[in-house]
């Protein structure tokens, strides 16, 4: 099982279905001026962005590097694969990474996963992501929780130092016989500052915007227009 796996099967525990929800609330707003036609969802979990632009009319694509999210969203009849985005073929009115997907790459394969963005870009397509700011990893997301359910019990602890966050999950998971299967691995995320998207060789950076999902200015919103000179 991969670490992203891993993240698959506790993410019910995490108690992120608000915040969720308010980013694909956020990400279908801004997507309203383009009049889009066509998406790529890059990290699309289980599919619940896919299936709010589907039911407006946006033929969407999902891809995820966790093989569980991408076999719930066919089992949900989304188009979905477990691949890079490297690997995708066409080109899209829209590509969205939503919910921290910059912030899982590390500062040389963001450059990289930015181009290969840019390559499923049709030429006036846009491109919209999010990432934490610097008090949304040391202020909100450092730190240990934990949960449970009659079957399953999840501790979480989160250590952000020198920019990167490195987040510790031990899942314990019931089996019918009563005895405990445990799973552990560690996500590593990365903090990445505005400068590093002003001066990208394929996309424009048009738009940032700093909300507030989980407490005061913890995110920032990134739009992206394809360059075409």
């Amino acid at each position: 099982m991969t670490n992203l796996d891993l993240y698959a099967k506790a993410e019910h525990l995490l108690g992120i279905e608000e915040a969720t929800e308010a980013l694909y609330d956020l990400y279908r707003s801004e997507l309203d001026d383009y009049k889009i036609k066509t998406l790529l969802d890059i990290g699309c979990g289980r599919g619940g962005f896919m299936q709010r632009m589907v039911s407006d009319g946006v033929t969407c694509k999902g891809i995820d590097l966790s093989s569980v999210m991408a076999d719930e969203c066919r089992a949900n009849g989304l188009d979905a694969q477990c691949v890079d985005v490297s690997e995708v073929s066409g080109k899209y009115d829209a590509v969205v990474a939503i919910f921290d997907v910059l912030n899982f790459l590390n500062h040389d394969e963001l450059l990289k996963f930015l181009d290969d963005v840019a390559q499923r870009l049709n030429d006036d397509g846009v491109f919209i992501a999010d990432i934490n700011t610097l008090y949304g990893f040391s202020d909100v997301a450092e730190g240990t929780m934990s949960s449970e359910n009659e079957r399953e019990f999840l501790v979480v602890d989160a250590v952000f130092e020198d920019e990167k966050l490195y987040t510790k999950f031990t899942l314990f998971e019931k089996n019918d016989d009563n005895k405990y299967t445990k799973y552990q691995d560690t996500i590593i995320q990365y903090f990445h500052k505005i400068k590093a998207f002003e001066k990208l060789p394929a996309l424009k950076l048009v738009d940032k915007q700093t909300f507030s999902l989980y407490d005061t200015k913890d995110k920032t919103l990134l739009i992206f227009k394809k360059r075409i000179d």
